[in-house]
């Protein structure tokens, strides 16, 4: 009896520590999300200051150039954390099943020894 409850008890904690994973990389994603916009508006003032809009103009910014990368950067890592945001909501809704199953089958073995 006890097994069920410790089995319960560690499916409950690894739901929880599940959806905090899920919940940090969703604002990880948020933070740099807001990184790329304030770098893309970093780089059109910029380019209003120097009335060059083209990255492969000799005369381009050097600071926008990198600010470019930087955001480009961050794209990439938001669709990588978003691969990654995907397969925790799929192993959280796993762990959720298997935390009902085992919190189902302690409801079933109480009411067994209320009835003995």
């Amino acid at each position: 009896m006890k097994s069920r409850e410790s089995l319960t008890r560690l499916k409950e904690f690894q739901v929880k520590e599940k959806q905090r994973q899920l919940n940090q990389l969703q604002m990880m994603m948020a933070e740099f999300e807001r990184m790329a916009k304030d770098l893309e508006s970093q780089i059109a003032i910029e380019e209003k200051k120097s009335g060059i809009t083209d990255p492969s103009h000799f005369a381009y910014p050097t600071f926008a150039k990198a600010a470019r990368q930087r955001a480009d950067n961050l794209q990439v890592s938001i669709r990588e954390l978003k691969v990654q945001q995907d397969a925790a909501e799929i192993a959280l809704e796993e762990v959720k099943a298997e935390f009902q199953k085992a919190a189902a089958l302690e409801e079933r073995d109480s009411s067994v020894r209320l009835r003995a």
